[in-house]
């Protein structure tokens, strides 16, 4: 079977057209200028094949063409797209901009969901993007060698309501938090960049939630943890970082808990209904 997979940036789309090369599907990328990574085209394949077009963001039509002219009924989307660029970098075709007059709210979750409505009703049906990496979800539990202190344990408490609140209007979904104060929220400039932004403000020991939607939907921004969230941690000197066990991705992993454990970084997967 031969799938679409629409590529964002980072490693996500990288790793995802990997699984489905070894799983026994042929590929037809589609690849965002300036923002999808060019090692992309230097997956290797054995006895599967894949083609790659890069188109620039925007050009949702001829996105429909590539995957209408590939006869493909199925598609991922991996890897996000910087949200700042809905204000800037976007040049929308009439498809597109078609679809964008649909919308009363330009958040994350309107505007990606129009765009998965506009492709089913042109025969392309978006699935869960981790449909291929199932065994990279984080487990419930302590996933490293340390577990949260009791004062650590208290703070990601208090901070899960907010960081639910927070996630379930679309604003963000990572919150910095230390000695049960909100120290900073995400909104479109991404996790390592909350971090960070924690860290200049509250100093060493902040505490990282980062959570699913309360309805997440699982074809698009799922939740993704890699080697540039640890080492963001590392850097501000985070003493703990909370994930939802089962809906959020962890690329890397090896190498992320590795640093984590040397980094004396507790790191949970918090279960969730």
């Amino acid at each position: 079977m031969r799938i679409g997979l629409i590529a964002g940036n980072g490693r996500f789309p990288l790793l995802a057209l990997d699984a489905a090369i070894n799983l026994g599907h042929d590929v037809t990328v589609i690849a965002i200028r300036g923002e999808t990574d060019p090692k992309i085209s230097e997956v290797k394949t054995v006895g599967r094949s894949f083609d790659i077009h890069w188109v620039s963001l925007g050009q949702l039509g001829k996105c429909l063409s590539i995957l209408k002219d590939a006869e493909i009924s199925h598609a991922i989307m991996a890897g996000q797209v910087k949200h700042a660029k809905i204000f800037s970098g976007i040049v929308p075709d009439i498809t597109l901009l078609s679809a964008l007059r649909r919308l009363k709210t330009r958040n994350t979750d309107s505007l990606i969901s129009v765009i998965a409505d506009v492709m089913a009703e042109h025969g392309v049906e978006i699935i869960d993007s981790t449909s291929f990496l199932k065994p990279m979800l984080a487990k419930a539990g302590q996933l490293t060698d340390r577990a949260p202190s009791v004062e650590e344990a208290a703070d990601l408490k208090f901070g899960y309501k907010i960081a639910d609140e927070i996630a379930g209007l679309d604003i963000g979904q990572t919150i910095a938090v230390k000695d049960k104060a909100v120290i900073a929220v995400e909104a479109m400039e991404g996790t390592d960049e909350v971090i960070v932004r924690a860290s200049g403000l509250a100093g060493p020991g902040v505490r990282i939630v980062k959570v699913a939607k309360p309805n997440q939907d699982m074809r698009f921004d799922v939740p993704v943890i890699g080697l540039s969230t640890i080492n963001a941690l590392r850097d501000a000197r985070a003493s703990v970082l909370s994930i939802d066990a089962s809906r959020t991705l962890v690329l890397d992993s090896e190498e992320v808990f590795k640093i984590a454990n040397e980094s004396k970084i507790a790191i949970v997967g918090r279960q969730t209904e």
